[in-house]
């Protein structure tokens, strides 16, 4: 599914993010934890206007709607977004698709933005750090989670890479997000910023179940996996048990992920015109 919202460089992306459909909702329970942490440093207050930038199925969404707040939740994937509706009915939440590098909305509409290990994922970083800096008001304020450099999800990532085949013009390393001096080159001008950092820990019940839950649920796995042959699928799906696996204690599995917060307010004047 196309949609008039999303850039034309993006909608293999929006494909991508979307093939988890309502199945995401699982990764989102597994990082609840750090969702959590981001929505307190946002602050929400009733009555505010707050957008959910990469809201996959609404899972920080639907938290920040419980603290009074008027939410509108984006997102590339068509799929998760019709999730979101369904998981979300009766929240009042406005769930839409929409691209974080060119969002559809008026300057200053926004007191807050929230994004939860998802602009990290944006090809053009300067367009997303350009489009928050319009949206959100002057003394409005910006929470992002991101997960941080050489942590266990940047080693997830690097694995389910191995199986891809070589871009011809990759993206950014997501991964960027999680080096304050970046976020500074990216936000600085428009942002006063503070740094917190965390610790999500994921606690599937096997590793066999971490695998169900990604393979399923998982845009990028989802993806990948319709273009693997068998064997490749299932070596895949060996490795990815196995990297688990490690994580394995007397706790039983339980995988360390280090993120970042970041907490920004708006200086400077209204955009809007007088």
């Amino acid at each position: 599914m196309t949609n008039e919202t999303v850039l034309a460089s993006n909608i293999q992306a929006a494909r991508t993010w979307g093939a988890g459909g309502e199945g995401y909702d699982q990764v989102s329970r597994g990082i609840a934890d750090a969702i959590a942490h981001a929505v307190d440093a946002l602050d929400p207050r009733p009555g505010e206007r707050i957008l959910d930038i990469a809201t996959g199925t609404g899972w920080a969404a639907r938290r920040i709607a419980e603290r009074g707040a008027t939410v509108t939740g984006i997102d590339l994937g068509a799929g998760v977004i019709e999730a979101a509706k369904q998981l979300s009915n009766g929240a009042g939440i406005d769930f839409r698709v929409g691209d974080a590098e060119a969002l559809t909305f008026s300057d200053d509409s926004f007191d807050a933005v929230i994004s939860t290990f998802g602009i990290m994922f944006a090809r053009e970083p300067e367009a997303v750090a350009s489009e928050l800096a319009r949206v959100v008001r002057p003394g409005g304020r910006v929470a992002l989670a991101n997960w941080a450099v050489g942590g266990s999800v940047h080693e997830m990532f690097k694995l389910i890479g191995s199986y891809k085949p070589t871009e011809k013009n990759p993206a950014p390393s997501p991964f960027d997000w999680g080096k304050p001096a970046r976020v500074i080159e990216l936000l600085g001008q428009h942002f006063e910023l503070a740094f917190e950092v965390g610790t999500s820990f994921f606690r599937p019940e096997s590793a066999e179940k971490a695998w169900a839950t990604f393979s399923t649920g998982f845009g990028p796995v989802v993806t990948l996996l319709e273009s693997l042959s068998d064997e490749r699928e299932a070596a895949l799906e060996r490795d990815f048990i196995s990297f688990h696996e490690a994580h394995r204690s007397g706790e039983g599995i339980v995988v360390r992920r280090p993120y970042v917060i970041v907490k920004a307010q708006r200086v400077g004047e209204s955009r809007k015109a007088s």
